[in-house]
């Protein structure tokens, strides 16, 4: 009898001392079932509060500096160029059609996810369009339809820009250019803590939105200033001799390179504070395209996933393009209509 009045003495005390960090906002680990009782969490579980903290085992706890409440989705798309000024295919051969399809359902299946996850985040997502058939406009706004997510369509009237990007660039060069300055006025002019800018040729993982806000804020809040995300790994960064830094995100690595396509993520501050350099990438076309963007990663950290949260489907052969070590077919198969 006596060893069990010490058991429940012990036990009691216990329960007192879990309280207690609780609330003070302390959080303890008992190694012997791999659990966290003050979170009520096993340690394989998501152990972060968004926009409070962020916890990785076993290297501890970083206050958030900066809470994300809304997140605005810019996807840029154009179903009637298979590739830019290419005559290549892409992977899976089909038409350009069916990669903004695909692309759209898998962002839609992130966001669901992100919005079960961060309930006090608002999400929308913008459809900028250039060039695109009717037919195809139509199944795009079924596909948002059933979505249940604030969304619309903008259809882009490419006269608007004739007066202010350069002359001599192609059709598909100067849509481009168009719909990427078109996305970067909205940014400016619609209010957002988060601005995600995509290609229409991004498979995003279905963890992939969660992912990314918590890694912005523990990042943001790690360097104490803005970031850049990237969704993708890209083949490319991997073919250059430099130097780089490995971080903990919440479930992946990240590793800071000095190079990115045109699918980011960042602040609206960022995007304020920068406007007038990014603008050029809708004036004029530099070699390469994402020169402003890169000098902007002289002063700002951009980070890319390992492995990749999404894949850009460019030709199998392209650097720019799959991501290694990623179950592609799957994904690709996962949406199919």
């Amino acid at each position: 009898m006596k060893k069990i009045n010490n058991r429940n003495k012990t036990n009691l005390f216990k329960k007192i001392f879990i309280k207690i960090c609780r609330i003070l906002g302390f959080e303890i680990i008992d190694q012997s079932n791999f659990s966290s009782p003050t979170l009520r969490k096993n340690l394989d579980d998501t152990l972060s509060t968004q926009g409070k903290k962020s916890i990785t085992i076993p290297m501890g706890q970083i206050n958030i500096k900066k809470k994300v409440r809304s997140l605005k989705i810019i996807v840029r798309t154009c179903t009637s160029e298979l590739i830019m000024d290419q005559n290549k295919r892409r992977i899976f051969d089909c038409e350009k059609n069916e990669y903004t399809f695909r692309t759209l359902r898998s962002l839609i299946k992130a966001i669901n996810k992100a919005k079960e996850k961060f309930k006090n985040i608002n999400f929308e997502l913008i459809i900028t369009d250039t060039n695109s058939p009717e037919k195809d406009l139509q199944i795009i706004e079924e596909i948002l339809k059933g979505s249940e997510i604030k969304n619309k369509v903008v259809s882009i009237n490419l006269d608007k820009f004739k007066n202010k990007i350069k002359d001599g660039y192609s059709k598909a060069k100067f849509s481009n250019m168009a719909n990427f300055y078109n996305s970067l006025l909205i940014a400016k002019n619609e209010e957002a803590d988060l601005i995600y800018f995509v290609e229409d040729d991004y498979l995003h993982s279905p963890d992939s939105m969660v992912e990314m806000i918590f890694s912005y804020e523990k990042f943001y809040s790690l360097f104490s200033q803005e970031v850049v995300l990237l969704p993708s790994d890209y083949p490319y960064l991997y073919t250059k001799d430099e130097n780089t830094k490995v971080y903990l995100g919440e479930k992946k690595h990240w590793r800071l390179v000095s190079e990115s396509l045109v699918t980011f993520m960042t602040s609206k501050t960022l995007i304020d504070k920068h406007f007038s350099e990014l603008e050029i990438m809708g004036l004029e076309w530099i070699d390469p395209w994402e020169k402003p963007l890169h000098k902007i990663y002289n002063s700002y950290p951009c980070l890319s996933p390992i492995p990749s949260l999404a894949v850009h489907c460019a030709n199998i052969n392209s650097i720019f393009g799959v991501s290694p070590f990623i179950n592609l077919k799957k994904l690709w198969n996962d949406n199919e209509d």
